[in-house]
């Protein structure tokens, strides 16, 4: 009989993979949020999960709800501020030397900025990504193309690991 992994290893294993998910769907500053959310989400529907699933690509799914939900809260509250905030910093932030090109994936249109965060971060085949966006697994693949293509002109030289020329 197969049984499924404590969630505090599911936590550990797929942790990394959901927050680099959530800082390319959000940036840096809400992904912490997002992330908490996600896993508190997943913790309470965690028991009901088919021991087949791919949790993985369940995280991903949930992340990206949750990422949704942040962007959504943000449109309706706007936050007026007296003065503007000092510069950002990348003191601290993990792959800070690459923050140049998540810059570039920031601005990429939302359906190829998806499908490099599901593709080259959580490692989604173009058929998962499709059913996550909804099409084909070509047309996944297409939009892959174009935002690479998008991010060899905007930024040369700098693509996501695991990212072909």
């Amino acid at each position: 009989m197969n049984m499924k992994q404590p969630f505090e290893q599911v936590v550990t294993e797929h942790g990394a993979t959901v927050l680099r998910v959530c800082r390319v769907l959000l940036g840096t500053h809400d992904a912490d949020d997002a992330w908490s959310e996600t896993f508190l989400a997943a913790m309470r529907a965690y028991p009901g999960l088919p021991e087949t699933a791919n949790v993985e690509a369940w995280l991903v799914t949930v992340a990206r709800r949750k990422a949704i939900d942040v962007l959504r809260a943000a449109k309706r509250l706007p936050l007026p501020v007296d003065e503007l905030p000092e510069a950002p910093t990348d003191l601290g932030v993990p792959e800070a030397v690459d923050l140049d090109v998540w810059t570039e994936v920031g601005r990429l249109p939302d359906k190829q900025r998806q499908v490099i965060a599901y593709r080259y971060l959580a490692g989604l085949s173009y058929a998962e990504i499709a059913q996550l966006l909804g099409g084909t697994a070509e047309a996944a693949r297409r939009a892959s193309a174009d935002a690479l293509g998008n991010l060899r002109k905007h930024h040369p030289g700098a693509l996501p690991k695991g990212a072909s020329s």
